[in-house]
This record gives C-alpha cells, structure tokens and sequence, in this order.
C-alpha cells in the first residue's frame, strides 16, 4: 500500500475509533459477493483486510450469504471453502434471505455491534451510507478500498463534538449566574512614567558632622559673621582695628 493511501486509512479509522468507539480486532462483515471476487483475483483477503484496516481484524460471515452460495452449484465450491474460514455470524434468520438484506438486517439502524462491511454489492454500500458509523470496504482493480466516511457519519461526528464541548442541559442552570455577569472593565491606560532603569539616581547629600559643623563656624566668624547683621559692635571695630594695624605694619616694612 502506498504511504499517502496508508495514511488517509489510518486517519478514517482514527475517526471511527474516537467517534463510534471501534476497537480491534475489527469485525469485518464478509458477504458473498466479497467472496467470489477475492477467488477470481487469487486475493489473500483476510491479509489485505489487515493491512487496509491497519490492524487485527475477524472476518465474519452470516449464514444467509453462505446459503446463497451453495444455491449457485458446486461451481462456487473453492467459494465455499473460503466463507467457511470466516467466523459464523448468527444472523437469527429461520429462512435464508438475500445477502444483501441480512447484511442490513445484522447492522441496523446505528451499527451497535461496530461492524465494518466488505462488500462488492454497489446497491448495498449505497444503502449502507445512510447508516452513521460504517465503514466500507471494496476490492477495485485488485486494490482493496476503504471508503470515505458518508455524510450521515460526518454529522454524527459533529453532533458528538457539539456534545462534549457544550453543557448538558441539567447543568445550564448553575452555569447562569456566569453567563449574565457582566464583563471585566477595561483599566484605562495613562501616561507611563520614565524607565527607571534608565533614570539617574539623586546623589543624598552626607549627613552634617560636628566636626564640619565646628569648621563652618569658625570659618563664619573668621569672615566677620554673617555679613556683620548678628554680630556685636564691639567685635566689628575690633576686626577692623586688626585689619588697619596689619596694613600699617606692611607699609612699614616696604618703606623700610
């Protein structure tokens, strides 16, 4: 089987297994006609069934479609023997009825046993689409073909997806209050402030010592004070009387 066949088979069964719970070994519904093309054809079907279906399967065979075999004469005895390998599907049948309508009968309305049908039959496939969850199998050209899942399978594959993502009805109610709650406010955006990464950090001014303290101080009153508003008269002309000997003193010595 080529690689991109093999991989569109194993996503279809992929939905099979997930939607309509299919498990292995599948159970393969044979019928006679299946049976007589795969004799023509010299075709190991129960291999190629493996194979199309990736995976353990049982072939199996209602007792109608044998019967119907044996009313064809001994010609269809290599048939015969090959339906005779399958597993016996008891199909509850007093009198044997065509193949194709116990084949309908065995699946029904929703296939609950999960059968998978091969069948050379075109009336029966078409038939059979109309039943959600079955997968069809037929030889073309010596290939065996497993067909693309039929509309009423896609809507049940959707409705089963509806379902798991939405509430059962029992649980609406306490999911009420939820649903009528008012949205979440928006936070209104404003300016942004600088990144604070990128700011400089203030420089904290050191913290005053005494002993700075005592050299403003004397630097203060060696200036004269505060411009001379807080300090006394007597300090102010004793200032100026030092200032006037120093200079007296110098102009002594230059004349000297």
């Amino acid at each position: 089987m080529r690689q991109k066949r093999a991989k569109t088979y194993r996503k279809l069964m992929h939905l099979y297994t997930l939607t309509f719970q299919f498990r292995e070994p599948y159970q393969v519904l044979v019928d006679s006609t299946m049976c007589k093309t795969a004799v023509e054809l010299k075709y190991d079907l129960v291999k190629q069934l493996g194979v199309a279906l990736q995976g353990e399967v049982k072939p199996m065979i209602t007792q109608c479609c044998i019967h119907e075999l044996y009313l064809q004469g001994r010609t269809m005895q290599p048939v015969v023997d090959l339906a005779k390998t399958f597993e016996r599907r008891k199909c509850n049948h007093r009198e044997a009825i065509p193949g194709d309508d116990c084949i309908l009968s065995v699946v029904g309305e929703g296939n609950k046993h999960r059968y998978i049908v091969a069948s050379q039959s075109h009336p029966l496939r078409v038939k059979l689409r109309d039943v959600p969850g079955v997968p069809l199998l037929h030889i073309n050209r010596a290939v065996l073909i497993l067909e693309p899942p039929s509309d009423a399978t896609l809507k049940a594959k959707e409705a089963a997806v509806g379902k798991a993502l939405h509430a059962p009805a029992h649980e609406l109610p306490l999911l009420e209050p939820s649903i009528h709650r008012d949205p979440p406010r928006k936070k209104k955006k404003g300016p942004k402030g600088p990144n604070p990464l990128s700011v400089k950090k203030k420089k904290l001014k050191p913290a005053a010592t005494p002993e700075v303290t005592a050299k403003v101080t004397a630097k203060r009153k060696r200036d004269g004070g505060d411009n001379g508003d807080n300090v006394p008269e007597s300090s102010n002309q004793a200032g100026t009387r030092r200032k006037r000997r120093r200079k007296s003193h110098s102009s002594l010595e230059t004349s000297v």
